[in-house]
């Protein structure tokens, strides 16, 4: 009896995929589990294993298409057995190439028209020609799909929904540098690398403590406020399909070198893609640190259902008055957005000097 394979729910929330790479043709003969196709979901890809043991009667989408979850992937001939679901990730996504129209025939429809072509069974098919200049000069049409789509409906999604504020201030770290500067070599014989960001979640966590409501969401069907007693940080990694945020679980009850570890192989899964999907999920609180690049201040936008990120701004000497004397310090920028319907100004204001206290005393939240 032939098996009708449909797109799984692969991870919480998840309602589509895009196809990447088939592993199968049709006709091919197939083991059950062994994988079919590799489906890009949210900042993630998948591996979808055969549910059946059998041949491959009908494969329903193409590479580069979008499915949503329930629609039928591959028809298999076999014993029906129950779908399951799997969060295995795989590593980089190759993009499709963009094939130009030929040159002369694009020139002369410059505008976009209509082409009749043939299909493999004869029958013809409408194809658009894609227009590569306006009136302006050249122009190039890149696809909007992958992370990159989910980036833009997340944030659109969030914009819609929170009332975005940021409040900035500058933060001395002299006394962290200092630290830093005496536990790199510790760390360096345990083969880590020590950032300034294990101590910034560490004081961050320490300071969601003291103000709870920078730690919840907004549960909108029952207009309640869902105050969060765990703490897990979600850090905004750069990668070449866009920023993709991990989540260091259980922050608060992690050493400065177990977060430092941690940080270093979900930075280098998530670059690879090769992170599991699970450890993007359950984040709290975000951070992102716009100062690798060289920026100061920022109006980071805040990543849902979570009510607040802080942006860290580049560390750089600060001179600073105080009883008539100047001092040069290390200054860190920080700039945290907040939803507004959750967290007054006052709030945000006070959270961010419970950080700057907290990381004047770094040997305290270790």
């Amino acid at each position: 009896m032939p098996v009708e394979f449909k797109f799984p729910d692969v991870g919480e929330g998840i309602t589509e995929g895009e196809i990447v790479k088939w592993r199968v043709k049709v006709g091919d003969s197939v083991k059950q589990d062994q994988v079919l196709v590799e489906v890009e979901t949210d900042k993630a890809v998948v591996q979808l294993p055969s549910p059946t043991s059998g041949k491959i009667l009908k494969i329903y989408q193409k590479e580069g298409d979008t499915v949503k979850v329930g629609e039928a992937l591959v028809s298999i001939s076999g014993q029906e057995k129950k779908e399951r679901k799997s969060t295995t990730v795989i590593g980089e996504l190759k993009e499709s190439e963009y094939v130009l129209p030929p040159p002369k025939e694009y020139l002369n429809k410059l505008s976009g028209v209509k082409t009749k072509t043939k299909t493999e069974d004869s029958k013809p098919k409408t194809a658009l020609i894609t227009k590569k200049y306006d009136m302006w000069g050249h122009i190039d049409h890149i696809p909007l799909k992958g992370v990159r789509k989910s980036i833009a409906t997340n944030l659109s999604e969030s914009v819609r929904k929170a009332v975005h504020v940021t409040h900035m201030d500058i933060a001395d770290i002299t006394g962290l540098w200092n630290l830093r500067e005496r536990e790199k070599a510790l760390a360096e014989r345990e083969k880590i690398k020590l950032t300034f960001l294990p101590y910034i979640i560490k004081a961050v966590t320490a300071s969601l403590k003291e103000h709870p409501y920078l730690n919840s969401s907004i549960d909108e069907k029952s207009e309640e406020i869902v105050l969060k007693k765990y703490y897990n940080i979600g850090m905004a990694v750069d990668t070449e399909d866009g920023l993709i945020v991990p989540v260091i679980k259980g922050a608060d009850k992690k050493s400065v070198l177990d977060i430092a570890k941690e940080i270093e192989i979900l930075a280098e899964k998530t670059k690879k893609r090769t992170v599991d999907l699970m450890d993007l999920r359950g984040g709290t609180f975000t951070i992102t640190n716009v100062g690798s690049l060289g920026g100061v201040f920022a109006t980071p936008i805040i990543n849902q259902p979570e009510v607040a990120i802080l942006a860290l701004g580049r560390i750089h000497e600060r001179p600073v008055a105080k009883d008539g004397k100047v001092f040069v310090i290390k200054a860190l920028p920080l700039s945290i957005t907040f939803d507004h319907r959750v967290v007054d100004g006052a709030e945000a204001a006070r959270f961010v000097n419970t950080i700057k206290e907290n990381l004047m005393r770094p040997e305290k939240i270790k």
